[in-house]
């Protein structure tokens, strides 16, 4: 089995310089691309303030922050990720955008290199339609904050090989993750069982159930979640908790998916969550 050594990491984003700063903690070259220079700019300047905050902790030493800095190389060039062994897309959840992005891998990379998605809910098997390869196309989907959390959904499509799948999950847990199986429906198993959980609670909300901090209350004191859902979709962001839910109810075939009106009007009203200061909840 071919070892992976380079990771690339397409968009340098929350999700992507997460990923990015993972992989090189783990010990794996990592070239992060994104199209934006100002983008790649600030994800340099995240890795470096969250290692120096790691070994501020005691997280590791000074001399792992360095050496984790050192692996990591940011381009705007997608041509620089050719030396990689995998290839792990983390742009927007837009279908069209990743079919590009995929499109132009499987036409860079003609190896056995691995083409990961990030996707949260979109089709591993659609995305890799994009390709001529589709048998070493997969999901590998991480959760917010990277470092933080532990799960990786890996996700196969239709035509994914079987050792692309070991593969992924011996990175995975090379990369001090725990490897989940899930199969391509879409939201996999983590948001096909979450965004309608937090949609409900907006109709809960809507209908005059229960206002949004005693909805949270119950559900964190009856439920043990360390986090209500409508506290929880500020944090993920109203605009996609609505996007997934759209992406649920075509991806099903069924509209019990699609967004509560409440949800909707609130991301029509530009009232996103944490991101914009003010969502169900105020945070600015």
């Amino acid at each position: 089995m071919h070892n992976i050594t380079n990771v690339g990491v397409i968009g340098s984003g929350q999700m992507g310089g997460g990923i990015a700063q993972v992989a090189a903690v783990a010990g794996f070259t990592t070239t992060v691309f994104d199209t934006s220079a100002g983008a790649v700019a600030k994800c340099q300047a995240t890795h470096a303030k969250l290692l120096a905050r790691a070994v501020e902790k005691e997280r590791m030493t000074a001399a792992e922050a360095d050496a984790a800095k050192a692996r990591l190389t940011y381009v705007t060039d997608m041509d620089q990720l050719a030396g990689s062994d995998i290839a792990i897309e983390a742009v927007v959840e837009d279908a069209s955008v990743k079919a590009k992005v995929f499109s132009a891998l499987d036409a860079m990379l003609t190896g056995n290199q691995i083409l990961a998605t990030n996707t949260s809910s979109i089709s591993i098997t659609e995305i890799a339609a994009a390709t001529k390869t589709p048998e070493r196309v997969i999901g590998m989907h991480f959760f917010y904050p990277v470092p933080v959390m532990k799960l990786v959904e890996v996700i196969n499509g239709l035509a994914t090989d079987k050792q692309v799948t070991d593969r992924v999950i011996n990175l995975a847990e090379a990369m001090g993750k725990t490897a989940v199986p899930a199969n391509d429906r879409a939201g996999f198993v983590s948001n096909r069982v979450l965004m309608p959980m937090i949609n409900e609670a907006f109709y809960a909300w809507m209908e005059g159930v229960a206002q949004p901090e005693h909805i949270d209350a119950i559900m964190k004191l009856g439920c043990n979640f360390p986090m209500g859902p409508l506290r929880l979709a500020d944090f993920i962001g109203l605009d996609t908790c609505a996007h997934i839910m759209d992406v649920l109810a075509e991806g099903l075939c069924n509209d019990r998916y699609r967004p509560c009106p409440l949800l909707r009007q609130l991301v029509v009203a530009g009232r996103l969550g944490d991101k914009t200061g003010h969502g169900v909840f105020k945070t600015a």
